[in-house]
């Protein structure tokens, strides 16, 4: 899937007393005709057009009062898409990007039913539901919301049935599906707008709340370029830096927007409701509750090596589990075999990683080759700042070597995607519209890398295997792969990062647990978001096979000192049970490699400390990560 988009204009919105939000109340309804808006249809279509989708399809849903009872009726593609609700009318705008990756036959967004239910969803289902290989999640799952009754999830019990057979809820459907996804769904019958994104935020959705200022409410999965003024005749363009505050990162969990006609206010009335899961597995996922947080004395070991006697039980199914997340993952159907079949079968790459060379990177890759046919190439997309010398390209370098020889039928090709700070003025600002509502260096560091790694606009070295040699030719190459595997999860989950060795010297294990608890709970809103951003601008699907449900619980199901042991020295004891898990899988140079963020890695915060603060240390005295970007 690509990306989605709504636009409601003319209807009062208010927010329900279970529903906590800190936005603006809903605007007056003498606002509600204005047409006034920061954003129109035409900026959500070019910001999801440039995303490559297989296809861009919109639906337009009028809703009009008559007796004090709504109708809807459904516009063809052909009407003016301008929102011009007159007479008290509703106007919802949905808008579909898809990029196929599943099903036989070529589908477009928005889905439309036979009841007047309308789909657009950004997701993969891989667990939940059942989606034969040849078909389309997206169309599945638009057949088994048209199942579900039309009460709302307050009000749904077993009396819910049709024909002897209990009906689902919306929410009972939505809570079910294993995998990422952000979903606007109208259910015609209930005059109901469900939407939503997964547990873990995995599938960006964006939020702008009605105001005086702009009465609309909008959800889209990036935010566009500011509007321009029309009068000149501007094109849209990067120059266009987005409106800040406008947008904000929908909360995870599924949201219904119920509505009715309102004798009071004389036009549509609309309330917002949160929703809490209906799924108890995954709301104790949610909870990210450990089995066992404190160790005694007795249970903790203190070995520092790795070896084939070393490895334990708990590692062995940390492997399994990731396993059958990237087997689910990558695999690949029909429509997407024919997609990309034009380049010869030797130069077919459908899959890519982007690879530092480090240790979670390098799982995901010798997890891929033994999930992957083995007449696909697979590529690692590199990116540096400081060309050959960046630290993730060295370690890179040395990865290649490494996976050359646990697979070495594998052709492996190393994409060095090389930038320069200073050249990337316009790419500056293009990626400060994809991170918005992120706004700190860091945001816009970590952004321009994954952006231009996921760009996979490069170089490789001719020759088998791309084992580089300063004899060798690099050649320009681009990945065609549509698919990105990428280790987000794994630092959060496993103890990755220096504020866990802090929180575990300064509160001991139960302090470590709750540092990991916090960051699960809120990487929707720090990473997730704005890593799906960035990396579908270029036309590809990210997908994380750490985040995968069952990988999650897997580890929650461990003894935390076996997941890591912060005892032990960095390298060894943080990410420890990855460390095992990449020693079976034959990695032993990379299982003993210690943490490196991609801002250092690829030594972008060091060109960006330079350029914005004049030195490092001067950044460091500002700590310039944390530092809010001036956007004016």
């Amino acid at each position: 899937m690509c990306g989605i988009a709504l636009i409601i204009s003319g209807v009062r919105i208010c927010l329900s007393s279970t529903f906590l939000h800190s936005s603006s109340p809903a605007p007056n309804p003498e606002s509600l005709i204005s047409s006034n808006f920061a954003f129109s249809v035409d900026h959500l279509e070019a910001v999801l057009r440039r995303r490559g989708p297989d296809s861009l399809g919109c639906k337009q849903v009028i809703i009009y009062t008559k007796e004090q009872q709504l109708f809807s009726v459904i516009e063809e593609d052909s009407v003016s898409r301008q929102l011009d609700c007159a007479n008290g009318e509703t106007c919802l705008l949905f808008i579909g990007a898809t990029l196929q990756l599943r099903g036989v036959t070529p589908i477009t967004q928005p889905f439309v039913d036979s009841y007047g239910n309308i789909l657009i969803y950004n997701g993969e289902i891989f667990g939940g539901i059942y989606v034969e290989s040849d078909s389309n999640d997206g169309e599945i799952l638009m057949r088994t919301l048209g199942k579900c009754c039309s009460c709302s999830s307050d009000e749904h019990t077993s009396a819910c049935s049709s024909g002897g057979k209990e009906e689902s809820s919306v929410l009972d459907v939505l809570s079910t599906i294993k995998g990422p996804w952000a979903i606007i769904y109208w259910q015609d019958s209930s005059k109901t707008l469900w939407f939503g994104r997964d547990a873990f935020g995995r599938r960006s959705l964006l939020v702008h709340w009605p105001t005086v200022k702009d009465p609309q409410f909008m959800l889209s999965s990036v935010s566009p370029f500011s509007a321009v003024d029309q009068s000149s005749g501007a094109d849209l363009g990067v120059e266009d830096c987005t409106e800040p505050n406008f947008w904000e990162e929908l909360s995870c969990g599924i949201y219904s927007l119920s509505m009715a006609a309102s004798k009071l206010h004389g036009c549509t009335f609309g309330e917002v409701k949160r929703h809490e899961w209906a799924n108890t597995a995954l709301i104790n996922l949610i909870k990210w509750e450990r089995v066992s947080v404190e160790p005694k004395p007795e249970e903790l070991s203190f070995s520092c090596g790795l070896d084939q006697t070393s490895f334990s039980l708990p590692a062995r199914n940390v492997l399994s589990a990731l396993k059958k997340s990237v087997m689910l993952r990558t695999s690949l159907h029909t429509i997407f075999k024919a997609g990309t079949s034009d380049g010869g079968q030797e130069e077919l790459v459908p899959v890519a990683v982007l690879f530092s060379g480090g240790l979670d990177s390098m799982i995901l890759a010798a997890l891929l080759d033994q999930c992957l046919d083995p007449s696909y190439g697979i590529d690692l997309l590199n990116v540096s700042f400081d060309g050959q010398f960046a630290p993730d390209r060295i370690s890179a370098k040395a990865g290649v070597e490494e996976l050359s020889r646990i697979a070495p039928l594998r052709r492996w090709k190393l994409v060095e995607i090389d930038a320069d700070l200073s050249k990337l003025k316009l790419e500056m600002k293009h990626v400060m519209a994809l991170i918005n509502p992120a706004n700190t260096y860091m945001d816009l560091n970590i952004g321009i890398a994954l952006w231009l790694a996921a760009s996979g606009d490069g170089w490789v070295y001719k020759g088998m295997n791309n084992n580089a040699d300063e004899n060798q030719q690099r050649l320009r190459y681009k990945s065609k792969a549509r698919i990105v595997l990428v280790g987000s999860g794994a630092d959060e989950q496993c103890a990755g990062y220096g504020r866990h060795r802090t929180k575990y010297r300064c509160g001991s294990w139960l302090g470590l647990h709750e540092e990991m608890k916090l960051d699960m709970q809120r990487i929707w809103k720090r990473n997730m978001g704005r890593d799906d951003r960035c990396i579908a601008d270029n036309g590809k699907e990210a997908r994380f096979p750490f985040l995968d449900e069952d990988v999650i619980r897997t580890l929650l199901d461990i003894p935390l000192w076996k997941v890591a042991n912060l005892n032990q020295p960095s390298g060894t004891g943080d990410k420890k049970i990855l460390r095992e898990v990449a020693w079976m899988l034959g990695l032993h140079e990379a299982a003993i490699l210690p943490k490196r963020a991609i801002q250092f890695g690829s030594r972008i915060a060091r060109e960006s400390n330079r350029k914005n603060f004049g030195s490092n240390r001067a950044a460091n005295q500002a700590s310039a990560g944390s530092v809010v970007i001036n956007m004016v």
